[in-house]
């Protein structure tokens, strides 16, 4: 079975050339980043801007002709809910530690109106960014310790709590999409395989370990951390299926080499840790991989030269399909 191969960037990486460049190696995904931290929802209205813009449906339209499918990637809880919503409707959002209801990230999971606020919106934005692969990656808040912690969501653990709005986020993306699929996250501190409740038809597994060390291979057994991190794949993917299944990795981030500031610093690809990370998981049943690869844009190109995209691609079709 032939893999599928990701690429994924913030909407300033894109060019002719580098979609170009990514079709020429037979990457066959591109995502489209806003950005995560406490300004996702600000970077996602800029990025929904820029995907509706001449330029961006113009870029979308290089990328088909050239076989490359687009995609949204985004942590879309607080444009969905937006933070503004607060001061008319305080119970829908998270309660911290010390009991107060607050607007920093994410919502309570636990609120009917909420989910449903959720929903409706979710169905909006999947009017707007149609994807004709039917498959939407859109994610809770990128935040560690945003779950709420009111009397009936403290039942929950975190990875329940992102669940429930994954779940949401997919009910409103159906409508617009009878077809479409939604990601669910397991990043950070939802990397725990969720146990009271399930996912809703459509919801696959996003499998992103951005804890890990990236200098090692993500099953060395001498690796704490990432064998924390790998911990609970198996049952991860007997809850969410392998069919759909996706390595969510950061091979090629240069974001994250660079520390998130610009300019970005030379990159090299760690071809043996990328060509055991995919044998790894194509033993654990993943056929659909791609990685964060943001800082790799015109402005890297132009201070450093060529990116090693065909060297990526080769070794996650290779090995892949091994």
């Amino acid at each position: 079975m032939s893999v599928s191969i990701g690429w994924i960037v913030h909407p300033s990486d894109i060019d002719p050339r580098l979609i170009e460049a990514l079709a020429k190696a037979g990457v066959n995904e591109l995502g489209v980043h806003p950005g995560g931290g406490r300004m996702a929802g600000a970077l996602m209205k800029q990025t929904l801007s820029f995907w509706l813009s001449v330029r961006g449906q113009a870029l979308r339209a290089l990328c088909e002709s050239h076989g490359l499918k687009v995609e949204c990637d985004a942590h879309v809880l607080s444009y969905l809910l937006p933070r503004e919503e607060f001061s008319r409707h305080p119970e829908w959002f998270r309660m911290d530690e010390d009991g107060k209801r607050n607007p920093d990230s994410n919502l309570c999971a636990s609120s009917p109106e909420a989910l449903a606020f959720l929903e409706k919106r979710a169905y909006e934005l999947g009017q707007k960014l149609y994807t004709p692969s039917h498959r939407y990656p859109w994610w809770p808040d990128d935040v560690r310790g945003g779950a709420c912690h009111c009397p009936a969501c403290r039942s929950y653990t975190k990875a329940e709590q992102a669940l429930l709005i994954t779940n949401a986020i997919a009910r409103g993306v159906k409508r617009a999409d009878p077809m479409g699929t939604v990601g669910y996250l397991a990043y950070q501190d939802t990397l725990e395989t969720p146990r009271r409740v399930t996912p809703e038809k459509g919801v696959y597994l996003e499998f992103a370990p951005i804890d890990r060390l990236s200098d090692t291979a993500i099953d060395d057994a001498g690796c704490e951390e990432n064998a924390r991190q790998i911990s609970n794949l198996p049952a991860l993917l007997d809850l969410f299926g392998r069919e759909n299944a996706r390595v969510l990795e950061y091979w090629v981030d240069n974001s994250l080499f660079s520390n998130w500031r610009r300019p970005p610093v030379p990159f090299q690809l760690n071809k043996e840790v990328l060509r055991r990370d995919v044998a790894y998981y194509r033993r654990a049943g993943f056929q659909n991989y791609t990685s964060f690869a943001c800082y790799l844009g015109p402005d890297y190109a132009a201070a450093y030269g060529e990116i090693p995209i065909e060297q990526y691609a080769d070794i996650i079709r290779q090995t892949g399909e091994a």
